[in-house]
């Protein structure tokens, strides 16, 4: 059979609980699909499903994607659309199970590829003996002190098994912890026959796993210029469209909600990045320094021109361990003076705290307390100008490793709504007490995890599947060596673009006027995308908006170093800011854990430019935020 010109490949869920019905249009859509990839998994959920297994061998998969697919199963292996998905969590043989009592109901041939092997928590202490040390790899902290409080361990594997089960041709493949990406990238290396060390094929490969893996969010979801949304109703998922050389065009269903330019590809390309020259995977390691995008018809974004190098021998794995508890409640206060109301509040409902713990015989107060305002400067906390609050939810958060100390504060708090000023509203009872399960990112050896790939068939009125096909601990290329010294990018851009309007008028704006931007979370890390509106607009930003200006402007919410990168090919600034989750993921108190905020906060501080650098930005990109309307200077 020959190859095929171009594959398309779509996404129909970028988180566990997304869209219920985006696998729904894509299969339904006008488009011919080749794949569909569903990405259920991160940090959180793997300790989840863990949990549910523990109490349930049958349980610790997305059981959701059994749900979606069921109306839709027929339709998927009529139109011969493989599904790639990793939600078999931490138990992909029981979701496959689970698949093929579905099948038995709808009395079809059903054919499922497992990957497993990822899950080395039983693998621990032996991996430990041998002198693997699980050292944490963002922090450098050893592993002693949490050895054991382990809930669970995964590997992440990449694309490589993906690709090696599609040889079974299943029509679903069903994976435990494979990279985002890798759901992607596997579909390519299988239908071009790319070879583990076409470096560069695999690392366009990756990006287009990069830009689909969160769902909606390239197409329209979570864009700066929401307001060029046509519709968010049936907004239509992202799709790639793939070709043997590598390059693809980011694409979507025609006649579907959401928008696509190469303002939401930047964006997204740009989400939850750190150095922009090692997106560092099992396969390659991308270099998105090299990306080079451009759209010559609505709705369809070329991207090409992608490097890779050969991948470090090391895989991350992920370990989820027990960190205590956390409590969360709160109440709305109305005007007037609702701000100074609101601090009463929590001034006296902490003070209250700390002296029924005391009576109660503890020797200290909670480990950790935190107060917010939410209504009136909660997320961006002290960035901006105050201004009168009509209403605020009080919001108070404690963090403890004794459960005991977390019940008194619970039963403490509905006492504040008759005992404090007036206009208060009810927002319910004593709130609940909830485990806290933090996340450890480690490195190990290859050859300490390899993957099991087993596919199983069920034909129809068979009463079980049948396995009928085994590829057991696949190896992983050899790719031992140390990782190559990264070099400053290529930067087209000379300062004399804008250097010519010196003497142009000065003007006081907001950055959104000349910017658009997208933050997201790594741990305790907040990285910020910050992307000019023309390449004139991105020299300014390189010149003036340095890693000391954020760090100074996020004064309030970072309490660690802030790094910046250069991606001069997407127009675009990357911004580290270190320590500013609180410690990130379930064990941050804040209400924004996961720092998706932080990109408006930074395109809310005002800045002066020079009024001719507006004259730069094409119609299609410019700002389109009512309220921040520049004023001059």
């Amino acid at each position: 059979m020959s190859k095929k010109e171009f594959i398309r490949i779509a996404n129909a869920g970028g988180y566990w609980g997304d869209d219920p019905y985006a696998l729904r249009r894509q299969v339904f859509g006008e488009l011919k699909l080749d794949y569909i990839s569903i990405d259920f998994l991160a940090e959180i959920t793997m300790s989840i499903l863990q949990k549910q297994r523990s109490k349930d061998p049958q349980a610790g998969y997305a059981r959701d994607f059994i749900v979606a697919l069921e109306p839709l199963l027929e339709e998927c292996l009529n139109r011969k659309i493989k599904i790639i998905t990793n939600a078999g969590g931490v138990n992909p043989k029981a979701c496959a199970e689970a698949l093929f009592t579905l099948a038995r109901k709808k009395n079809v041939n059903l054919k499922v590829s497992v990957i497993d092997g990822d899950d080395i928590l039983s693998a621990i202490p032996s991996l430990r003996k041998s002198g693997v040390e699980f050292k944490n790899m963002e922090t450098a902290e050893l592993f002693n002190n949490y050895a054991d409080k382990v809930l669970c361990a995964n590997v992440y594997f990449g694309a490589l098994p993906v690709a090696e089960a599609l040889k079974s041709d299943p029509d679903i493949v069903l994976c435990g912890r494979v990279t985002d990406t890798g759901i992607t990238l596997g579909a390519m290396m299988h239908e071009f026959k790319w070879k583990v060390s076409d470096y560069d094929k695999l690392a366009h490969g990756i990006v287009a796993g990069h830009i689909i893996e969160c769902g909606a969010q390239a197409s329209g979801g979570n864009f700066t210029d929401w307001q060029k949304v046509p519709s968010f109703i049936d907004i239509g998922f992202p799709i790639v469209e793939c070709y043997e050389d590598g390059s693809f065009y980011v694409t979507k269903h025609p006649n579907t909600g959401g928008y696509i330019s190469c303002q939401t590809i930047r964006e997204q390309l740009l989400y939850e990045m750190g150095s922009p020259q090692s997106y560092i995977t099992p396969d390659v390691i991308a270099d998105f320094s090299s990306i080079q995008i451009a759209t010559n018809s609505p709705e369809r974004v070329k991207v090409t021109g992608i490097k890779g190098r050969k991948p470090t021998d090391l895989l991350k794995v992920s370990i989820a361990y027990e960190e205590g508890y956390k409590c969360s409640g709160s109440i709305i206060i109305s005007g007037p003076d609702v701000r100074a109301k609101a601090e009463m509040f929590a001034r006296v409902f902490w003070l209250r705290l700390e002296s029924e713990l005391k009576k109660a015989g503890f020797q200290s107060t909670v480990d950790f307390k935190n107060t917010e305002y939410v209504g009136d400067d909660s997320t961006h906390k002290g960035m901006l100008k105050k201004h009168d609050a009509i209403e605020i939810l009080l919001r108070l958060t404690v963090r403890d490793h004794n459960k005991d100390k977390l019940n008194v504060f619970r039963k403490l708090l509905p006492s504040l709504i008759l005992s404090g000023p007036a206009g208060v509203a009810v927002t319910g009872g004593a709130p609940t007490i909830s485990d806290i399960v933090s996340y450890w990112p480690a490195l190990i050896p290859q050859e300490c995890a390899l993957p099991n790939i087993r596919t199983f068939e069920q034909k129809k009125n068979d009463e079980k599947s049948i396995q009928i096909q085994e590829v057991l601990q696949l190896e992983w290329p050899i790719t031992k060596g140390t990782a190559e010294i990264e070099n400053p990018p290529h930067d087209p851009w000379s300062p004399s673009l804008v250097s010519i309007m010196a003497t142009s008028r000065p003007i006081k704006v907001c950055l959104m006027e000349i910017a658009h931007a997208r933050s997201g979370d790594k741990g305790d890390t907040v990285n910020i995308g910050l992307i000019g509106r023309s390449p004139e607009c991105y020299v300014w930003l390189r010149e003036n908006i340095t890693a000391e200006k954020v760090n100074d402007w996020f004064h309030s919410l970072c309490k660690g170093n802030v790094t910046r990168y250069l991606v001069p090919n997407l127009w675009a600034l990357n911004f580290l800011l270190e320590q500013s989750l609180g410690g990130g993921g379930t064990k941050s108190l804040q209400i924004d854990a996961q720092g998706k905020t932080f990109s408006q906060a930074l395109l809310r501080c005002e800045v002066d430019i020079p009024e001719s650098l507006l004259a730069t930005i094409q119609p299609e990109n410019r700002s389109c935020a009512g309220e921040l309307v520049r004023r001059n200077a």
